[in-house]
């Protein structure tokens, strides 16, 4: 039983992160709007991925924002036809619901998009806005430069303190 309990601490610990990070993002101190709001943009960012996609991007949430991820999905609806940003936003503010909606539904999307890129892998964000309308994809946080430039800048700066390092070990052995 104590591992069990540990298990949904752990899953809760991580979820109330989330949660935590989206409301000082949004300078809500409502949790539950909050979470309202979390819910709004994952389902329809759920509903316009492919079945897979959507299946994929959930590996990587944590066990509770998972299960709200995926509370009421039928896949075989999916993905539905949302083009364009406002028709993307569309989505998000039905499921806001009449509790929400005053809430700046791009502002939302933004904010939960750059926390499922702070923390998702960048390979599978990447994943996910090729699915999406160039529109849509531009909610996104900006990408991070492909992985060939990095490790390409990281090779050359390595490089350059390699030699440094050598020139200096060299000068004071002499």
């Amino acid at each position: 039983m104590t591992s069990l309990m540990h298990i949904w601490d752990k899953a809760q610990f991580k979820s109330n992160l989330w949660i935590s990070k989206l409301s000082d993002e949004l300078g809500w101190a409502n949790a539950p709007l909050t979470l309202l709001g979390l819910r709004a943009v994952l389902h329809a960012l759920r509903d316009r991925l492919p079945p897979d996609e959507a299946v994929e991007l959930s590996a990587q949430m944590p066990l509770i924002i998972k299960g709200v991820y995926f509370d009421g999905w039928d896949p075989s609806a999916t993905p539905v036809k949302a083009r364009t940003k406002e028709e993307f936003l569309g989505l998000v503010r039905i499921r806001l619901q009449r509790a929400a909606r005053d809430v700046d539904a791009e502002r939302l999307t933004r904010a939960v998009f750059r926390l499922i890129a702070d923390r998702v892998s960048e390979g599978e964000i990447r994943d996910v806005r090729g699915m999406l309308p160039s529109e849509v994809a531009e909610l996104w946080p900006a990408a991070a430069p492909p992985a060939a430039e990095v490790e390409k800048t990281d090779i050359t700066f390595l490089d350059s303190s390699a030699a440094s390092v050598s020139d200096t070990m060299q000068a004071g052995v002499r």
